[in-house]
C-alpha cells in the first residue's frame, strides 16, 4: 500500500510538472540544462496569453453579423484548392445578381430557405424533401459555419490538415457519385405498383407524350441564351439539366444534373421539387383548358386483374430492353426495377422490400435533401441563370401536362373504347400526386367517375419515360 502511494505521488508530481510546461528530465540529464529548458516556458505562456488577447479582440470579426457584412466570398470558392486525391479545383469569381455583396446575398437567402421550410411544414408541399432542402440551404448560408467547406489539404504532403464540413461529405459521397438518386429510385420501385400500366399498356403513350416538356425546355434554354445578349449563358449540358425538370421527377433531375452541370444543382432541384409540390395548383387550369367538358366525363371500365407472373416478369423485361437499347439509363431503371421486383416476388423477400421503401428510403431522403440544400449558397442561387431555370422549369412542366392531355384526345380519334383525356396530365412522373389530381378533376364533373387507378398507368409510365430521356440526354451530352 505504501509503495502504491509513492507511485501515485510520483505520477501526480510528474503531471503537475507537465501542466506547468516543464520538460521531463532523463535520469542522466544535468540539472543546469533542465533549469535552462524551463526558462522559455514562462515566455511561451506570456506569448500564449498575448495570442489569446489578440483573438479576443478579433472575436467580433468572426460573428455572423460580421459575416453578413463582408463583400467577398470565402477563399475556398474564389481560389484554387487541392482535393484529398490530389486534384486541383479551380476557383472562380463570385457574381451575385445586381452586384450585391456576398454577405448580403447570404442574408437574402435566409428568408428564401425559411420560405421552403414554411411550404414544407405549414402548407405540406413535398415536406419530406423541401424541409431538409430548405434547412440545408439555411446551413450553407450561415457565415463562418463551415458546414459546406471542403477539407484543407497541405500542398506538400497532400495530407488533410483540416476536415471539411459534413454537408461537403454528404454531397461528395451521395451526389457526386450519383448514389443517392439511385437509392431513391430503388425505394420508389419498392413502393410502385405497375399493375395499371400492365393492364392498360396503351396508357404508356401518355407517359411518353408528357416527356415532350423536357425537350421543349432544352431548346428553350438554348434559345434564351441566344436572345439574352449574354446575360444568361446555358450550354448544351446546362440546357439538358434544365429540361429534365419537365419530367417532374426529382431524383432523375438530381442524377442528370450532378453528371452534367453540378453547379446548377441547387436551383434545378428546388425548381423540380417545388413544381412537383405545386401539381394541384399548376395542372387543373391546363387540363380544363385543353379537355372539353364532355370528354372530362368519359367513364373508363374497371381494369383487368394482373397476375403475379406478369408483375414479376415486367421489371425484368423492362430492364433487359433498356440494356439492349439504352444502356446509359440502366443505373436508374435498374434500381427502379430491382425495388419493384422485390415488392412483387412476395413474402420471401418482403424484408428487403420493406427496407428499401422504409428505413433506407428515409435515411437517403434526409441526406439527399441536405446535400441538395448545400448548393443553395447565394453565389449559385442569386443569379440571372436561376431566374431562367425557374421560368423554363415551369414552362416545361406546363408543356408536359398539356402534351399528355392532347395525346389522349388524339388517341381517342382511333380508339373504340375511349379514354378520359384528364389522365393524360398524369404522364408527368410526380407519383402519385399527378394521378390524384386527374382523379380529383374528374370527380368535379361526375362524382362517380373514379380515375385514380387509370391515371396510375401513365403516371408510372412517366417515371420510366423520364429515366429513359435522362439516359438519352446523358448519352448525347457526354458520350
Amino acid at each position: 500500500m505504501k509503495h502504491a502511494f509513492l507511485v501515485f505521488a510520483a505520477a501526480l508530481c510528474a503531471a503537475v510538472g507537465f501542466a506547468q510546461g516543464a520538460s521531463p528530465v532523463a535520469p542522466d540529464t544535468p540539472a543546469a540544462p533542465a533549469a535552462a529548458a524551463a526558462a522559455p516556458a514562462g515566455g511561451e505562456d506570456v506569448q500564449d496569453w498575448r495570442q489569446m488577447v489578440t483573438k479576443v479582440k478579433n472575436l467580433a470579426g468572426t460573428t455572423g453579423i460580421a459575416g453578413f457584412c463582408r463583400k467577398d466570398a470565402p477563399d475556398f470558392v474564389t481560389k484554387d484548392r487541392l482535393t484529398p486525391n490530389g486534384a486541383i479545383v479551380k476557383g472562380h469569381p463570385v457574381k451575385c445578381i445586381f452586384g450585391i455583396p456576398y454577405g448580403i446575398g447570404q442574408l437574402i437567402m435566409i428568408p428564401i430557405c425559411l420560405l421552403l421550410i414554411y411550404l414544407a411544414v405549414v402548407k405540406g408541399f413535398e415536406p419530406l424533401l423541401l424541409l431538409p432542402i430548405g434547412f440545408g440551404g439555411l446551413l450553407s448560408n450561415l457565415p463562418f459555419a463551415g458546414v459546406t467547406a471542403p477539407p484543407v489539404v497541405d500542398a506538400v504532403t497532400k495530407l488533410v490538415t483540416e476536415p471539411g464540413g459534413y454537408l461537403y461529405y454528404f454531397f461528395d459521397f451521395g451526389i457526386d457519385t450519383g448514389l443517392f438518386p439511385i437509392l431513391i429510385f430503388m425505394g420508389v420501385g419498392a413502393m410502385t405498383d405497375f399493375g395499371p400500366l400492365i393492364a392498360n399498356p396503351k396508357t404508356a403513350l401518355l407517359g411518353a407524350a408528357a416527356q415532350f416538356g423536357i425537350f421543349f425546355a432544352v431548346f428553350g434554354a438554348l434559345i434564351l441564351t441566344n436572345v439574352s445578349g449574354g446575360a444568361i449563358n446555358f450550354d448544351l449540358k446546362a440546357a439538358a439539366s434544365i429540361g429534365i425538370i419537365g419530367g417532374a421527377d426529382g431524383p432523375t433531375a438530381i442524377w442528370l444534373t450532378s453528371k452534367l452541370k453540378p453547379e446548377l444543382l441547387g436551383a434545378i432541384a428546388v425548381a423540380a421539387y417545388s413544381y412537383m409540390a405545386l401539381v394541384p395548383i399548376i395542372q387543373p387550369p391546363i387540363m380544363k383548358a385543353l379537355v372539353p367538358e364532355a370528354q372530362r366525363k368519359i367513364k373508363m371500365r374497371q381494369l383487368r386483374k394482373v397476375s403475379k407472373m406478369e408483375k414479376v416478369c415486367f421489371p425484368l423485361t423492362v430492364l433487359l430492353l433498356c440494356a439492349l437499347l439504352l444502356p446509359s439509363a440502366v443505373p436508374l431503371l435498374g434500381a427502379l426495377m430491382l425495388g419493384n421486383l422485390c415488392r412483387e416476388v412476395g413474402p420471401s423477400v418482403a424484408r428487403i422490400a420493406d427496407t428499401m421503401s422504409g428505413p433506407l428510403m428515409n435515411i437517403v431522403t434526409i441526406m439527399l435533401g441536405l446535400s441538395v440544400g448545400s448548393k443553395l449558397a447565394c453565389e449559385k442561387f442569386l443569379s440571372a441563370e436561376t431566374l431562367g431555370i425557374l421560368a423554363l422549369g415551369l414552362m416545361a412542366f406546363a408543356v408536359g401536362t398539356a402534351a399528355g392531355c392532347i395525346m389522349a384526345r388524339f388517341m381517342n380519334l382511333f380508339l373504340k373504347e375511349k379514354i378520359n383525356p384528364l389522365i393524360g396530365s398524369a404522364g408527368v412522373s410526380a407519383v402519385p400526386m399527378a394521378a390524384r389530381v386527374s382523379n380529383k378533376v374528374g370527380l368535379e364533373y361526375d362524382n362517380t367517375n373514379f380515375l385514380l387507378m387509370h391515371a396510375m398507368g401513365p403516371n408510372v409510365s412517366g417515371v420510366i419515360g423520364s429515366a429513359v430521356v435522362a439516359g438519352v440526354l446523358y448519352t448525347l451530352c457526354c458520350r
